[in-house]
C-alpha cells in the first residue's frame, strides 16, 4: 500500500499546453505569474480580492501561450489571512489550485537574499512546476469544508476572549496595586460590587473611572465568554457534536479540550498513520544526522499550535486522573523519578502518545490501556 501511494505521489501531473499560475498575495494588490512550463514567464497585478481581474489575467496569459481552450490552468499560492474562500473560488472556475504552507517553502541561505515580490511569484512558479512533475517540494494543506472551517470559530474565540479576560483583570490588579489596593475577592465577581463600593473612594477620580471603563469591558467579555459556553452545551446535548461528546467520555477530557482537538485535528483530518499524525500536531522528533554528528533537535513544533498546547494540558491532567492507565504507568516509571526538566521532556512524549490513542478512541473505538470512563447520567 505504501508504495503504491509512493508511485502515485511521484506521478507526473503536467502536461504539454497546461497554463501554470502563482498568486503572490498582499494586503492591497496580488501579482500574478503565469508560464507554460517554458523559459517565459508573463505578470500581472490586480486589486486584492479582484476575482474578475484574475479572471481576466488569465484569459489573457492564455492566449499570450497560446494554450487551448481545454487546458487545464494550475495555481498556487502560500496560506495566509485570506484563507480558504480563493481556493474554492479557482477550483469552482475549474482551475487546479494548491494551497502551500509558507513554512515548507525552500529558500536560499545566503546570508543577503533579493527578496521582492516578483521573485516570490516566479519562485512559486516554478515550484509549481516541480511539483506537478512529481517532485516533493512543499507541503500542501489540506482543505476543510465550508461547515468544518466554521466549527473552529467558537474554540478559537473562545481561547481569544480568555485572554482579554485574563488582561482585563490584572490591570485592573495593577491600578489598584498603585494605590495599595489588594482585592480579597475576584475582580468581577459576586461580591466585587461591595468591595469597590467601600474601597473607590481612596482613589483619584479620574483613576477610578478608568477602572470604572475597564470593569465594563471585563463585564462585556466575561457575558460573551458565558454565551459561547451555552451554545457549545447546547450542540452536545442536541448530538450535533459527536466527536466531541465521545472525546468526553474519558475521565480528565472536558468540553474545551475535546472541542479543540475534535475541531482542529480529529473532525475532519485523514491520517495515514501515527507518523502523520504527530508532524500534524507538532510533536514528532526532529533528528539532525550528518556524518558522524548525531544530534536530536527535540519536536519540530510545526503544525498546529492549539492541539498541541492543549494536548499538553490534557497529558498533566490524565497523570492525575487515569492513574491506572498504561500511558500514566509508562510516564511514572521512565520520568517521574528525573528531574523537573526530564518531567518536562516527558510530558510532551506522553501527549504524543495519548494524541495516538485519542485518534484510534475515534477512529476504531479503542480505549486507551487501563483507562475509565466517566458515568453514564442516569
Amino acid at each position: 500500500m505504501s508504495t503504491t501511494r509512493a508511485a502515485l505521489h511521484r506521478k507526473d501531473t503536467a502536461k504539454p499546453g497546461d497554463l501554470y499560475m502563482s498568486f503572490e498575495l498582499g494586503d492591497k494588490s496580488w501579482k500574478l505569474t503565469f508560464g507554460d512550463g517554458g523559459g517565459t514567464a508573463s505578470r500581472h497585478t490586480v486589486a486584492a480580492g479582484d476575482q474578475a481581474g484574475v479572471a481576466d489575467c488569465i484569459a489573457r496569459a492564455g492566449k499570450r501561450f497560446k494554450t487551448s481552450a481545454r487546458a487545464q490552468v494550475h495555481s498556487c499560492y502560500e496560506a495566509g489571512r485570506d484563507g480558504w474562500w480563493l481556493h474554492r473560488w479557482l477550483t469552482g472556475l475549474g482551475v487546479d489550485n494548491v494551497v502551500v504552507d509558507a513554512a515548507s517553502i525552500e529558500v536560499n541561505r545566503r546570508a543577503r537574499r533579493a527578496k521582492t515580490d516578483r521573485l516570490d511569484g516566479d519562485k512559486l512558479l516554478t515550484m509549481l512546476l516541480r511539483h506537478h512533475h512529481g517532485e516533493r517540494v512543499w507541503s500542501v494543506l489540506r482543505e476543510p469544508t465550508a461547515s468544518q472551517e466554521d466549527e473552529r470559530r467558537d474554540h478559537r474565540e473562545f481561547e481569544r476572549l480568555t485572554h482579554e479576560r485574563t488582561a482585563h483583570t490584572s490591570r485592573i490588579r495593577s491600578l489598584l496595586v498603585l494605590h495599595n489596593l489588594r482585592p480579597s475577592v475576584p475582580i468581577g465577581g459576586r461580591y466585587w460590587a461591595t468591595w469597590w463600593s467601600r474601597h473607590s473612594e481612596q482613589l483619584g477620580q479620574r483613576l477610578r473611572a478608568e477602572i470604572e471603563r475597564e470593569l465594563a469591558r471585563l463585564t462585556l467579555v466575561k457575558e460573551q465568554v458565558r454565551q459561547i459556553e451555552v451554545a457549545r452545551q447546547a450542540e452536545l446535548q442536541d448530538g450535533r457534536q459527536p466527536a466531541v461528546a465521545q472525546l468526553m467520555r474519558l475521565v480528565g477530557i472536558g468540553a474545551r479540550g475535546a472541542c479543540v482537538l475534535a475541531h482542529e485535528v480529529f473532525g475532519w483530518r485523514q491520517f495515514a498513520n501515527r507518523r502523520e499524525l504527530a508532524g500534524c500536531i507538532g510533536v514528532a522528533p526532529t533528528p539532525y544526522a550528518s556524518g558522524d554528528s548525531h544530534i536530536e533537535q527535540g519536536i519540530s513544533k510545526a503544525g498546529n499550535r492549539r492541539a498541541r498546547s492543549v494536548l499538553v494540558e490534557l497529558a498533566w491532567c490524565w497523570l492525575r486522573l487515569q492513574p491506572e492507565s498504561a500511558m500514566t504507568m509508562w510516564f511514572n516509571q521512565r520520568f517521574a523519578r528525573g528531574g523537573a526538566r526530564m518531567r518536562r521532556i516527558g510530558i510532551v512524549a506522553l501527549a504524543r502518545r495519548l494524541a495516538i490513542a485519542l485518534w484510534r478512541f475515534l477512529r476504531d473505538g479503542e480505549l486507551p490501556a487501563g483507562a475509565r470512563l466517566k458515568a453514564l447520567p442516569s
